[in-house]
C-alpha cells in the first residue's frame, strides 16, 4: 500500500485517513468497494492484516468455521458463540466489527470485556487492521484513542469493561461481549442492559466465550439457545474445527495437562475447571434463580423474605476491603429441607470496620439469625465489632474461656472438614444454592495441592461461606443448637435407598437395632425424620 499525502493523514499516521478528505473513486475502486461492503469475508481476507507471533504482520486468512460464523452474524440479531480456547474467536470478532463500522453509517459499536484493558486490546487490534487497508475503503477518522474510534461516517467503536454503567445512556447498534462467562456480576449487567439493547429494531448482540462452569449468565444464554427458549442463535467451535488440531494434538495436550482441564478449555464442557470439589453431575444440576430484591447498591441479593418462626444461619467470610477479595455472607434457612440459601452479600471495598453493621442489619431482619463469622486476620475485627460493639449476642463463640474466641478460626483441619461436609450436602441434595455467583464459584472451586481453592482468575469468597456452613452444621455446636445431626440426615437417605432396593424381596432382619421415627414437635419443628438407637 502506497503512503498518502501528509495532508490526508490522521495526526501524522500515514496509514489512517483523516476526517474531511474527499476521495475520487476509480471505476475499479467503486466495484471493489461494493464487493467489500456486501461481503465481510471478502473484505477481511483481502484487506485485513493481523499480528502473528511467528511471522509478524500477515494477511488474515479465515478458517472455514469463521466464514460460517460471519454469515450467521449477518443473518441473525442475537448470536451466542461457545468456542474452545485459542480458536481465534476474538480476532475474528475484531475483523467483523471493523467491517461493520466502515461500511455502515451512524452505527455505534460497543466492545465489552471482563476488564477494560482486555477491551482496549481488542480495539488496538482493530486499529492495526484499519492501518492496513487502502484509503479508498476508509471513511476517515475524527478521533482515535485507546478507548474509541470515531469515523467520518458517524459510526464509532468504543471499548470498555463490562459494568452496569459502561454503556448507560448510549444508543448501541452492535454489542459485542467477549469471554462473557468470566465477567463478574454478569447477571446484573445483563439485566440492566438487555432491555435497552433489544428495544432497537436492528440492534445486534454477539456474545462469545469459552466455557467457565455452570449457572452463570453465559451458560444460561447458551443452554437457552440450545433448548430454543430464547432469541439467540448458537454457534459452536470445537477443538477439531481448528486446522492443525488432530487426535495426536489432543493426546499430547491431555498428557501435558489433564483430561478434565482439556474438557474445560478445549472440549466446551461446562462442568467446571480442574478437579472440582463437587462432582460434575451435581454441578450440572445446580440452577440459579433471579433475586427478588437488590439491596445495598446491588451488593446484597434477596432471594426469599424472612419467614416468621424460621431459624436462619448467617455465615460470613471477611476480606481487607481493598478491591481484591470480597467480604461476603450467605443467609441459609435451616428450617426447610433441603437447607436453602436466601440472601447473599458480596463487596470487595467495604471496610472490616463497617462490615459488622451490614451483618447486624440482615441478621436482625432474618429472625436474629445465628452468625458464624470467619475470625482469621481481619475477621477478628468483624467478630468483635459485631459481638462487643454492636452487642449482638447471637454470634458463635468458639470457647467460653479462650480469649478472642468469637467466630471460627479457619485452619487446614477446619477447612478440610468444611469442604468434606459441603461436598456431602450438595451431592446429597441437602443444601439448595440459588445464587448465580455462588454457583459459578462452586464450579471453579478445585483441588490445588493439599487444599481446595478458586481456579486462576476466579474467586471463592462465597464458597468459603458455604465451607464454613458445612463445618458448622457437621459439628456438635449445630447439633446442640437445632437437634439436627447432618450425619443422621445422610444416613436416613442412604437407608431409604437401601430399603427401596430390597422392597421387592422383603425385609431382612440382620440383628441390628431398628430405626425409630421421631415426629417434629412444636418446640423443635425442624427435628429430623429418623434417629438411630445407637
Amino acid at each position: 500500500m502506497s503512503l498518502q499525502n501528509q495532508n490526508e493523514n490522521y495526526l501524522g499516521n500515514p496509514n489512517i485517513k483523516k476526517d474531511g478528505i474527499v476521495s475520487n473513486f476509480t471505476e475499479e475502486q467503486v466495484i471493489e468497494y461494493a464487493k467489500c461492503m456486501k461481503d465481510p469475508v471478502y473484505f477481511i481476507e483481502k484487506y485485513a492484516k493481523i499480528i502473528s507471533l511467528d511471522k509478524g504482520l500477515v494477511s488474515f486468512k479465515l478458517y472455514p468455521y469463521q466464514k460460517k460464523m460471519f454469515k450467521q452474524f449477518e443473518k441473525n440479531r442475537f448470536n451466542v458463540v461457545l468456542a474452545c480456547r485459542q480458536s481465534g474467536k476474538s480476532i475474528s470478532a475484531c475483523g467483523y466489527l471493523l467491517w461493520f463500522a466502515l461500511f455502515q453509517s451512524e452505527k455505534s459499536i460497543a466492545v465489552l470485556a471482563n476488564k477494560g484493558a482486555t477491551a482496549r486490546e481488542m480495539l488496538a487490534r482493530i486499529t492495526i487492521m484499519l492501518e492496513n487497508i487502502p484509503f479508498f475503503l476508509q471513511p476517515g477518522v475524527k478521533a482515535l484513542n485507546k478507548s474509541n474510534i470515531d469515523f467520518s461516517n458517524n459510526s464509532r467503536i468504543i471499548a470498555a469493561a463490562t459494568t452496569g454503567s459502561s454503556i448507560r445512556g448510549l444508543s448501541i447498534n452492535l454489542l459485542y461481549l467477549d469471554e462473557f462467562a468470566f465477567v463478574e456480576r454478569a447477571a446484573e449487567f445483563y439485566t440492566s442492559t438487555y432491555p435497552v439493547i433489544s428495544s432497537g429494531g436492528d440492534t445486534k448482540i454477539i456474545v462469545t466465550s469459552t466455557a467457565n462452569g455452570i449457572g452463570n449468565t453465559f451458560h444460561k444464554i447458551w443452554e437457552g439457545s440450545i433448548q430454543g427458549v430464547n432469541e439467540y442463535n448458537n454457534f459452536r467451535v470445537d477443538w477439531h474445527d481448528v486446522p492443525g488440531r488432530d487426535q495426536k494434538w489432543k493426546e499430547e495436550t491431555i498428557n501435558n495437562t489433564s483430561q478434565i482441564q482439556f474438557d474445560q478449555e478445549f472440549g466446551n464442557t461446562f462442568f467446571g475447571t480442574g478437579n472440582t470439589l463437587v462432582n460434575a453431575q451435581t454441578l450440572l444440576d445446580l440452577r440459579a434463580k433471579p433475586p427478588i430484591k437488590y439491596m445495598e447498591g446491588g451488593d446484597c441479593l434477596i432471594y426469599k423474605e424472612p419467614v416468621k418462626g424460621h431459624e436462619y444461619l448467617l455465615v460470613a467470610d471477611v476480606s481487607k476491603g481493598r478491591g481484591q477479595d470480597y467480604s461476603s455472607f450467605s443467609l441459609v434457612d435451616i428450617n426447610v429441607r433441603p437447607f436453602e440459601q436466601v440472601v447473599v452479600y458480596r463487596n470487595n471495598t467495604i471496610s472490616p470496620l463497617l462490615f459488622p453493621n451490614i451483618i447486624y442489619k440482615y441478621a436482625n431482619v432474618y429472625n436474629q439469625a445465628y452468625c458464624i463469622v470467619e475470625s482469621n486476620d481481619q475477621g477478628s475485627v468483624v467478630c468483635n465489632g459485631l459481638y462487643y460493639d454492636l452487642e449482638y449476642e447471637n454470634v458463635h463463640v468458639e470457647s467460653a474461656v479462650k480469649a478472642n474466641a468469637v467466630g471460627v478460626d479457619i485452619n487446614r483441619k477446619s477447612k478440610r472438614l468444611g469442604c468434606s461436609a459441603l461436598k456431602d450436602l450438595l451431592e446429597n441434595n441437602k443444601l439448595k444454592i440459588v445464587d448465580e455467583q455462588t454457583i459459578l464459584e462452586i464450579s471453579t472451586f478445585e483441588a490445588r495441592g493439599q487444599t481446595y481453592q478458586a481456579s486462576v482468575g476466579n474467586h471463592d469468597d462465597l464458597v468459603m461461606n458455604l465451607v464454613l456452613f458445612g463445618y458448622f452444621v457437621s459439628s456438635t455446636y449445630f447439633s446442640n443448637l437445632t437437634d439436627i445431626n447432618i450425619k443422621d440426615m445422610i444416613f436416613k437417605q442412604k437407608l431409604k435407598e437401601i430399603e427401596d432396593d430390597i422392597v421387592p424381596f422383603g425385609f431382612i432382619d440382620d440383628g441390628h437395632e431398628q430405626v425409630k421415627r421421631i415426629e417434629p414437635t412444636e418446640e423443635h419443628p425442624w427435628a429430623i425424620e429418623y434417629d438411630r438407637n445407637l
